[in-house]
């Protein structure tokens, strides 16, 4: 008894030495992400913990390629250490021309050889949040910044910043798809990735948080406040330590703003959303213009970029994203020819730059040019009343803000932003009257900012990052019920009635010889039928009406409208007919209401 006793506490040890109440190290550590991922699913304090590790790689990645891109500056151009490209008086010779015109070579044949490589299209987070649940691929996101870094490194006029939420938001994406998170926190850890990187570019937390909630997440939730906002102080913490020296602006702005100045201001608001919407149009028409050229894709860029270089030996300020451009240019004395100038050259070589094939975003380029466009509104004002009475550098912020909220969207994305970079509250309110309207104008008259007015030119519908796509995810195929009875149209109603009785059930399909769907036959009517002789094939509902598996609820619904059914058949394709199952008008609008529903609770952080 003793000895099996000594068994049986022996054999509760783990091979360490520990009792079996108390599980060994190793078995511990062997167990660790199953109990993380129980730890992230249940408490919303480790999904914040998620976040923050979201930040800190966000942070990291944008630090990375901003210097990798001041490196390829400094190196390609012979700029001075810690001097930006956009910032220089001129560029010596035609170097800008051979550096543009062999870069886009380089970023021509990259793209061609990643395009055979790996097909698919990379997926952007406001799309990935609207239709796939936050899922995004890393590798897709990749080379989506392999292609922006290269892009920006040999001058295109193209931002960073869509380089910057895109790896941001794929990490995020993987952790989140690691730890097995749910939908919704899926969804909200993209938010954070995206809010990480916009932080981080502009050393601006609150800026970055509500770029997360205004375009990536697509609603405000308290409960999504939390993770949203440490990892945009996660990202700016990176940056601040790893980049101690980033210059800001430095601008003497008035202590405050006349109420009879907002009428002007929300002019300035209206000028730059029209200004925004020639710029996307522009990139559009340009995009066309070398689609229809026999030029072959990966020689686009090479030529594009020749003719951005052309531009830049007029004036460096047109190259590059435009960071130092943009500081130098709030406050420098130009004239309204100059100015004019200016607008029109980085108008073109933005528009050149992305129609040809380079990689990159408008963020910048529409802070410059609105900023621009804000110095020459005040100047034609100050021409036309004979008397200064914005200051310029008002004019220039409040039309750098609307211009960005006209092209990005975000209008309190961008007061937060131009509150933080000046800590100016009156400019601020201005900032906000302004890019409100500018937002109006632009939902009104075009519908779109840039990255919606993209998935507009491929076909989607989406306009913003509002989760639709689990009403693509709700198919007939999902919905339908398979165990479906079928009966031949050349079946006697005699024979009908004794294989079928009242109450079995309401409808049934009708198939022909070949087992193909011919429409469908109410029990009921059936056993009422007077003629007991007669076929099937008389009493036929929805003839040629059907369902597909492939079908999502919203057109499943329109299909049940048009036919006036309460059930219809579903069949394989419309050309084999093959019948795979039935649904009912009445099921799928109670599926539809679920998910309704659901979707209200998560936004309402029930």
């Amino acid at each position: 008894m003793a000895e099996s006793d000594a068994v049986s506490r022996h054999s509760n040890r783990s091979p360490g030495g520990h009792s079996g109440r108390y599980p060994s190290v190793s078995a511990w550590l062997h167990h660790v992400p199953q109990t993380l991922r129980a730890l992230v699913r249940a408490d919303e304090l480790w999904l914040v913990v998620l976040a923050a590790l979201v930040g800190l790689l966000a942070g990291l990645c944008v630090v990375a390629m901003s210097e990798g891109t001041q490196l390829a500056h400094r190196f390609l151009f012979d700029l001075p250490a810690r001097e930006r490209l956009s910032g220089q008086a001129e560029i010596t010779g035609l170097r800008g021309i051979l550096v543009m015109g062999v870069g886009g070579l380089i970023v021509g044949v990259f793209s061609w050889w990643a395009a055979r490589r790996w097909p698919r299209r990379a997926i952007d987070p406001i799309e990935a949040n609207a239709l796939h649940g936050g899922r995004m691929s890393l590798n897709d996101s990749l080379i989506v910044v392999a292609q922006t870094v290269l892009s920006n490194g040999c001058g295109a006029s193209v931002g960073l910043e869509a380089g910057y939420t895109q790896i941001g938001s794929a990490l995020a994406s993987r952790a989140g798809r690691m730890f097995k998170v749910r939908r919704a926190d899926l969804r909200l850890l993209v938010g954070c990735g995206a809010s990480a990187a916009i932080a981080a570019a502009f050393n601006a937390p609150l800026a970055g948080a509500f770029y997360a909630f205004e375009l990536v997440i697509g609603t405000y939730a308290l409960t999504s406040l939390a993770p949203v906002v440490v990892a945009a102080l996660v990202a700016v913490s990176v940056t601040r330590t790893l980049l101690p020296f980033e210059p800001g602006f430095d601008l003497r702005l008035p202590s405050a703003i006349d109420a009879v100045n907002y009428l002007p201001i929300l002019s300035l608001g209206m000028v730059c959303a029209l200004m925004g919407i020639a710029l996307m149009r522009g990139v559009t028409l340009t995009e066309t213009a070398f689609r229809r050229s026999r030029v072959p894709n990966w020689m686009r860029p090479a030529i594009g970029g020749v003719i951005v270089g052309g531009l830049g030996l007029i004036t460096p300020q047109v190259l590059s994203s435009g960071h130092a451009a943009l500081q130098i240019g709030l406050d420098a004395p130009y004239t309204l020819a100059q100015i004019g100038m200016l607008i029109v050259l980085k108008s073109l070589a933005s528009a050149i730059s992305l129609g040809s094939g380079f990689r990159g975003g408008l963020f910048y380029a529409s802070l410059f040019l609105g900023a621009m466009v804000g110095k020459l509104f005040a100047g034609l004002l100050a021409v036309l009343t004979s008397a200064a009475m914005i200051p310029p550098v008002v004019c220039a912020l409040v039309g750098m803000s609307a211009m960005a909220v006209a092209v990005v969207g975000g209008p309190l994305t961008m007061a937060f932003l131009a509150l933080e970079t000046t800590g100016s509250l009156p400019l601020t309110v201005a900032v906000v009257a302004a890019s409100v309207l500018s937002s109006i104008t632009v939902r009104r008259s075009f519908g779109y900012s840039f990255a919606t007015w993209r998935f507009h030119l491929r076909g989607e519908t989406i306009r913003s990052a509002v989760d639709v796509g689990w009403m693509r995810n709700l198919t007939v195929g999902r919905m339908m019920r398979r165990e479906v009875r079928t009966v031949r149209a050349d079946t006697s109603l005699a024979s009908f009635r004794r294989d079928v009785p009242l109450g079995s059930t309401s409808t049934v399909v009708i198939v022909d010889e070949a087992g193909r769907y011919k429409g469908l036959v109410l029990v009921s009517e059936a056993h009422a039928a007077t003629d007991p002789q007669g076929m099937l094939g008389d009493l036929l509902h929805d003839s040629g009406v059907s369902l597909v598996p492939q079908m999502t609820i919203k057109e499943a619904v329109q299909q049940f409208e048009a036919a006036e059914s309460d059930a219809l058949a579903v069949v394989d394709t419309r050309e084999a007919g093959r019948v795979v199952g039935l649904l009912t008008e009445q099921y799928a609008l109670r599926r539809y209401t679920e998910e309704l529903e659901r979707r209200r609770r998560e936004l309402s952080g029930e």
